[in-house]
């Protein structure tokens, strides 16, 4: 791995903001801006399908080939999947040695809108399982190469990637040095607003990108519990119950004999209240006054899928006062092995704690656990609302001019959450006002989006060989 230069020593850990702002100029000359250009892969580079067999180890065997199979469906859906591939790669870049807390996985998609505990439509971060300390260019660089791919997807000219990527990297490089000029309270009151940024760009966009807009809008306000629990649930003799859709819902009882699955269920109920101590008093007030009904196992997302989640049905002052948790485990971040140490002994805290340092507002019912699973092995939960007004982009149907807008609102929110850890004066002084930054990262994710499709394709071959097993849910 090149080396980083070290941050200067102080008696005190405060420095002044010139001090600060020196320290970023001067990384400048031992990893300059016009370095994060290049990305070739080491002649020691690992199997990429040795490295996600090694996640899979870990994994519930027998859904380790629906997360195969949807990773080969497109280049764009194995970059997904591939966080813990792309984290060894980018241990082998320079990096300026300012670090802050980082997504781990900042992929686009991994951007959007959430609600706040006080009912505001946010647009922010989320998906935290690699949540770790690092070097902030780590997330710039993999939020930017989904970009890269997802155009390529999507038969966007290089030139048309090209303008994406440096509108996001040039929101990142120009809001990090507007936080560098704010107080520090300043930045953590520092949030989008979705209905806020609506009224800023509804003028400058077209007629038909602010329709899309607004349907999205309305319908993220639409996914709340109510609508859940007449997706997810059904009524049966007079009980609400969870309604199956194996193998990507899947009741204990279709899962596990009846004394194995009275076990787990009495795990998930001791998760679901025992978890309510990592949760500030007063919510853990509101958990109090809910009661668990049901419970399933979930399949969820890309890179996720093998890891064990169950979403957990409670009822509260009646049948159509719902509410849904996820409990998700919480394995070693993918940038464990790349970084120092993260400071938790706990997974789920980890996360959790990333979670809340990057976010602008988190879920209102964020909180982790551990729990001995039946296998007799303990394993880290972090426990949130599985609906509560959320809207995933649709990277498939976006134009050019769309990603763009969406790639400059990804960068502004990137730096917003690295500001809130990170030295925002010497990140932003290392980037200076120039576009040298801006300019290398679209080299580097136009050559590590090539490394993807080759990753892609040696994934499909070991399917078709035999050496791994995907199937399509």
């Amino acid at each position: 791995m090149p080396e980083s230069p070290e941050a200067p020593k102080r008696k005190d850990a405060h420095a002044t903001p010139e001090e600060r702002a020196a320290r970023g100029r001067a990384a400048r000359a031992l990893v300059p801006r016009s370095g994060h250009a290049e990305f070739a892969p080491r002649a020691d580079r690992p199997d990429p399908v040795d490295v996600l067999e090694r996640q899979s180890a870990s994994r519930v065997p027998e859904l380790v080939p629906i997360r195969y199979g949807r990773m080969i469906e497109s280049p764009f859906r194995f970059f997904r999947g591939a966080a813990a591939i792309m984290a060894q790669d980018l241990a082998g870049t320079p990096t300026s040695g300012i670090r802050a807390q980082l997504c781990g996985d900042a992929h686009m998609l991994n951007f959007r809108l959430l609600a706040s505990p006080e009912r505001h439509l946010m647009f922010d971060v989320n998906d935290f399982d690699e949540t770790h300390p690092g070097p902030w260019e780590w997330d710039v660089k993999r939020l930017c190469t989904s970009l890269v791919i997802a155009g390529r997807g999507n038969g966007f000219s290089g030139r048309e990637r090209a303008g994406v990527v440096r509108g996001a990297v040039r929101a990142y490089r120009e809001a990090m040095g507007d936080f560098a000029g704010m107080r520090n309270v300043e930045v953590w009151y520092s949030r989008v607003d979705a209905d806020e940024l609506y009224e800023r760009l509804v003028e400058t966009l077209q007629p038909r990108t602010a329709r899309r807009l607004t349907r999205t809008l309305a319908k993220a306000r639409a996914r709340d519990h109510l609508q859940a629990l007449d997706k997810l649930a059904r009524v049966e003799d007079g009980e609400v119950r969870i309604a199956p859709d194996p193998p990507l819902v899947t009741p204990l009882g279709e899962l596990l004999p009846d004394v194995e699955r009275a076990r787990l269920e009495e795990q998930l109920r001791e998760l679901v209240e025992d978890y309510g101590r990592s949760l500030p008093t007063d919510r853990r007030a509101l958990l109090g006054q809910y009661r668990v009904v049901d419970m399933a196992r979930k399949v969820v997302g890309v890179g996720s899928v093998g890891t064990r989640c169950w979403i957990v049905l409670l009822l509260g002052r009646d049948d159509r006062d719902p509410l849904f948790l996820q409990a998700k485990e919480a394995q070693d971040s993918a940038l464990a092995d790349f970084t120092e140490p993260s400071g938790y002994a706990h997974q789920g805290e980890r996360v959790v704690a990333g979670q809340r340092l990057m976010q602008a507002t988190s879920d209102m019912f964020l909180g982790w656990e551990r729990v001995r699973g039946l296998d007799g092995r303990q394993r880290d939960f972090y426990l949130r609302q599985l609906h509560d007004w959320k809207a995933i982009p649709k990277a498939d149907t976006m134009t050019p001019d769309i990603m763009r807008h969406f790639g400059k609102l990804c960068g502004t929110t990137l730096a917003r959450a690295h500001a809130r850890s990170g030295d925002r004066i010497a990140v932003a002084a290392y980037l200076g006002r120039a576009d040298t930054f801006d300019r290398a990262v679209v080299r580097f994710a136009e050559s590590y989006a090539d490394q993807n499709e080759r990753d892609h394709r040696a994934l499909a071959e070991a399917v078709r060989e035999g050496r791994v097993t995907a199937v399509s849910a």
